[in-house]
């Protein structure tokens, strides 16, 4: 039986000021899920993401990728998981300005080795998926917010990692941007099998997912 992509056991974060933001999570994610967490805000959706992705580590509870515990790596090892196993669709898009929409999405295929031919064509082949093939020569500054997180999106998704965490991807768009982002990771997770969690502010999004959780008090539960 294959392990499971990501695996939270009794996951506890807590801090100096005595805060208990997460308490005792326990969450297994199954290869070509997408799951959708929802909860208010400082609910602690942004913690859970950081431990999910290796950015910070929990106070006690495991967390494993792909059946590996994750606590015992050292820094350089999660900086490798990070790169090869997880991508990233963040609130603020964090794409590089001086370069094309093209050129962004290729960045993670160029830090994993691939060479200047076949990146090219797979980042392009990603943006005709969705019709956005007109937008390989532009800027970051000359799209609109919608389609900055599509291009960041795709870029998180184009080398195919075991993970795909997205950390409120709507927050800056309007209801229709939003709509067409949301179809836009259903694609992936659909049509390729790309694992992904999501965390939102709205329990109307997180129902986009496969299965669908809670997180208030610092506590996780399933609502479907």
């Amino acid at each position: 039986m294959q392990p499971a992509v990501l695996s939270l056991a009794g996951v506890w974060k807590s801090y100096s000021d005595g805060r208990d933001v997460l308490k005792g999570v326990d969450l297994n994610v199954g290869r070509g899920e997408f799951v959708g967490v929802y909860g208010r805000s400082g609910s602690g959706k942004s913690t859970l993401l950081r431990l999910m992705g290796l950015l910070d580590r929990p106070t006690k509870g495991s967390v494993k990728v792909e059946g590996v515990e994750t606590a015992e790596m050292g820094e350089r090892e999660a900086a490798r998981t990070r790169s090869e196993k997880v991508g990233y669709v963040f609130q603020g898009f964090n794409l590089i300005p001086h370069v094309t929409a093209l050129e962004n999405i290729e960045v993670p295929l160029w830090l994993s080795g691939v060479k200047g031919a076949e990146r090219r064509e797979r980042a392009l082949a990603d943006l005709k998926r969705f019709g956005m093939e007109g937008l390989a020569g532009r800027l970051p500054r000359e799209l609109s917010h919608g389609e900055q997180q599509r291009v960041a999106a795709i870029r998180a998704m184009v080398t195919r990692p075991s993970l795909v965490l997205a950390d409120e991807p709507t927050s800056s768009l309007d209801d229709e941007s939003a709509g067409v982002l949301l179809d836009l990771v259903s694609t992936f997770n659909k049509s390729l099998g790309t694992t992904v969690v999501m965390v939102t502010t709205s329990a109307e999004e997180a129902a986009v997912g496969s299965a669908v959780y809670r997180l208030a008090s610092g506590n996780l539960a399933r609502e479907r």
